[in-house]
């Protein structure tokens, strides 16, 4: 993923590295995609197995998933600009991070 995004974004880059670590080999599949003009969207749930540290819990062996959305503006061939929104909320529940109430 990283060669298809230019170096302006950085932030992907440093999104993509965290998931990468917490979840290795993770799975986003699309639900859908949308494109118009130099935007595309993509609906997804990402499908992962907790095998490193993410943001301060460590490896659980739990598998997880966590729908998103995130918006990109492409460029020259390369993401340039994204915005993305995600349920990490969800995402630390599963983890046991934060409790589920009864």
């Amino acid at each position: 993923m990283n060669q298809y995004v230019a170096e302006s974004d950085e932030d992907l880059r440093q999104h993509i590295a965290v998931a990468e670590a917490g979840f290795p080999r993770y799975e986003l599949p699309p639900d859908d995609i949308i494109a118009e003009g130099d935007k595309v969207v993509v609906r997804a749930t990402m499908r992962a197995t907790h095998l490193g540290e993410f943001f301060g819990v460590p490896a659980t062996g739990k598998e997880v998933t966590m729908p998103l959305i995130i918006i990109y503006r492409i460029a020259d061939g390369q993401i340039v600009e994204h915005w993305i929104q995600m349920d990490v909320f969800g995402l630390m529940q599963q983890l046991g991070a934060i409790p589920v109430p009864a």
